[in-house]
């Protein structure tokens, strides 16, 4: 009995929903429910399949009450847990709401790829008028989360085994000045259970458009995670903190992305520092294949760092955006990168080196937004760092290939 206390939190989720969908229902003509295959891989569960099943009052288009996103899946491989799912109940508070500036209350439960998370969250966003390219975003998330199989992480010593009780606050800003797009956004969060400890990190986005295929983006971004803090919520020069991976489907649990890719150190996950050239360097610190020799993964409690890319024309980016409709959705782009970071020194044994690379890349990326307009797609990376300050055995010049999976600049 013990496997199944996973679907106590689904219990409570859906005495929860049934009461407002049985209003709707009362208040509305109908209430639809479009269910969909889906089928999924990783290492742990094989062939995942199971069905996605989308909750709205008619003719509302994911704006409207008592919107609900759920998933129930079955793993073909039968690990320990072979049954997941995923939950999300949503409803607009009508008092604070207006016309692209919602206000809403939710509720998340779900159990997958050896993760816990349970919440509750509160969500307001403040949009300048018809324009959803210009608003702002503020998210209070309080959940249970908890790591219970490492099986399914693709590097296990990221992660922490404890129980977490947190409270998240999240903000986003974006909108255009002088110089172009820009976006600001920052987390904090508090964990209470066991031992205290705060992680935040925040980043800033600018861009600035010479011409059509001639342009430059620039990114600030700062992290801190307490001392005490699990390892998770640490960073890497490189790559996205662990947490962070829960939240895609494709990082979500070893072998959806290859876990030899993965482990080659020619792969990166975007997110953190971004320090893209020292991805080889962090991965073998992260990979322990000899059990007798524990290796500590280089990550720090604090960091700062800034990135660069400069656009410039590419025939194949031309090419692309003659496309008829394609176009709308396929972009191509060609850049030269400059990274450096280094740890804030706010903690003991935080190494004082500034880090430091260049090289050039391409980037390819699906983008079909969402009715809010944000981003909802893909973008892959195929990147030269040619030089590092701190090389370690190797040259600082080299040619060194990686393949990236996500968005240095998300506008």
């Amino acid at each position: 009995m013990d496997r199944f206390y996973f679907l106590i939190p689904a219990l409570i989720f859906i005495t929860v929903w049934i009461a407002p969908v049985q209003t709707a229902a009362q208040s509305s003509s109908s209430y639809e429910l479009i269910p969909k295959p889906d089928l999924w891989y990783n290492d742990v569960d094989g062939i995942r399949v199971g069905v996605r099943v989308k909750g709205q009052v008619p003719g509302t288009f994911d704006d409207g009450p008592h919107r609900l996103d759920a998933g129930l899946w079955l793993s073909t491989w039968f690990p320990d847990l072979p049954v997941s799912y995923y939950a999300s109940y949503t409803n607009p508070i009508d008092q604070w709401s207006d016309f692209g500036s919602e206000a809403s209350y939710q509720f998340i439960t779900s159990v997958r790829a050896g993760y816990h998370r349970h919440g509750i969250a509160f969500n307001k966003r403040w949009q300048e008028g018809f324009d959803e390219r210009r608003y702002r975003e503020l998210s209070l998330f309080n959940s249970f989360e908890k790591r219970f199989d490492h099986e399914y992480a693709a590097f296990p010593q990221l992660w922490g085994s404890e129980s977490k009780l947190l409270s998240t606050l999240t903000g986003e800003l974006k909108n255009n000045n002088s110089l172009g797009w820009y976006k600001i956004d920052a987390s904090l969060g508090v964990q209470y259970l066991n031992e205290f400890y705060t992680q935040f990190h925040g980043s800033f986005i600018q861009n600035v458009e010479f011409h059509e295929y001639w342009g430059l983006n620039l990114r600030l971004f700062t992290g801190i995670a307490s001392s005490n803090a699990d390892p998770e919520y640490m960073f890497s020069r490189s790559s996205a903190p662990a947490i962070q991976t829960i939240y895609s489907g494709v990082t979500r649990a070893k072998g959806t992305i290859p876990q030899p890719w993965m482990e080659s150190g020619k792969f990166q996950v975007a997110g953190g520092a971004i320090l893209r050239g020292y991805t080889g360097q962090d991965i073998e610190t992260f990979v322990n294949n000899d059990p007798d020799a524990f290796v500590t993964p280089f990550l720090m409690n604090s960091i700062a760092s800034v990135n660069a890319e400069f656009d410039y024309f590419n025939p194949i980016a031309l090419g692309f955006n003659r496309i008829p409709y394609l176009s709308e959705f396929l972009s191509f782009r060609s850049y030269l990168f400059f990274d450096a970071g280094r740890s804030l020194e706010l903690f003991d044994n935080e190494p004082d080196n500034l880090y430091a690379d260049a090289g050039a890349g391409f980037s390819l990326s699906l983008n079909i937004p969402d009715y809010l307009g944000k981003p909802r797609g893909f973008v892959f990376r195929y990147e030269l760092p040619v030089w590092l300050s701190e090389p370690g055995m190797e040259d600082s010049f080299k040619l060194r290939h990686l393949f990236s999976f996500g968005a240095v600049f998300s506008l």
